[in-house]
């Protein structure tokens, strides 16, 4: 089932979400034989209007998941519509021959893409990534709200119920506890003289973000590039080809390697790259 093809019939009317809430109970619930009925239609003939009544005739129940998460400041149409967008995956899922209703297979997807949705918005930084860090978020909140502040045997208790470590229920209490903070000044506060700010923006600097520092970067490397090609190239063959193989190669020669190329000593080839060195500094100094 392709979601696009149910996007206008799903769409929260603009403006008034009472009245799409109200039209959700207006559609009539299935039978458990209509249900099967169209849920086999679809899964054999692949019919998409069967998937769209069995879609809108739950409609009501996605409504009623999303309710459960109004405390967390997120518009209530969108996770109406993040919940409207798990509805259709589990009906795209839905075995009719599992013995189930959809209702109960479907909550799982529902609630799994309006979790989704509210750890992706809830702050700027995402503040949820481990499966661990998941399940802290939402139950934690609940907890919280039943515990207030948190004791070590309260964290305890927590990491126990959880399943997680007492540092990680810390982590996220901390986290949670956190707000986020403005780059710049904000807008009310910009004319209050007397106003001290601690904005990232007053003491975060890119230096490097400096054109003229970045000019001038470039001009040294590039100075010190063409000061070290003249420098090779007052050394002798036999110097450079010993520099390069040396210190320039991906796979530095030894000095018994060089030795045994030139039929000279190992201390003969280390006073020569000493020697092609000191020029070399000399000429780039």
């Amino acid at each position: 089932m392709k979601n696009n093809q149910l996007t206008a019939s799903l769409a929260v009317p603009q403006g008034s979400l009472e009245a799409y809430i109200g039209a959700t109970h207006q559609i009539p619930m299935l039978s458990l034989q209509e249900e099967q009925a169209l849920a086999q239609q679809y899964r054999t003939e692949n019919d998409i209007d069967a998937a769209r009544k069995l879609v809108m005739a739950h409609l009501r129940y996605v409504v009623s998941v999303a309710r459960g998460y109004a405390g967390y400041g997120l518009p209530q149409a969108d996770l109406i519509q993040e919940g409207n967008i798990g509805l259709m995956k589990a009906v795209k899922r839905f075995d009719p021959d599992m013995g189930v209703r959809l209702v109960s297979f479907a909550v799982h997807w529902v609630r799994a893409e309006i979790h989704e949705y509210i750890i992706r918005n809830w702050r700027i930084v995402k503040i949820a990534t481990t499966k661990a860090q998941r399940k802290l978020f939402f139950n934690l909140r609940k907890s919280k709200k039943r515990l207030g502040w948190f004791t070590q045997e309260q964290v305890a208790e927590v990491a126990q119920q959880l399943n997680v470590s007492t540092a990680e229920v810390l982590e996220m209490e901390k986290r949670l506890s956190s707000h986020d903070a403005p780059f710049d000044i904000p807008p009310e506060t910009q004319d209050d003289v007397n106003n001290e700010t601690f904005a990232p923006a007053s003491y975060l600097e890119d230096k490097m973000a400096d054109p003229a520092t970045q000019l001038e970067s470039a001009d040294w490397s590039e100075n010190r590039e063409q000061l070290l090609n003249n420098a090779l190239a007052t050394l002798d063959e036999r110097s450079r080809d010993i520099l390069a193989k040396r210190w320039l190669a991906e796979s530095k020669a030894t000095l018994v390697d060089l030795a045994n190329q030139y039929q000279v000593s190992a201390e003969r080839i280390r006073q020569i790259e000493n020697s092609a060195l000191k020029k070399l500094k000399k000429a780039m100094s």
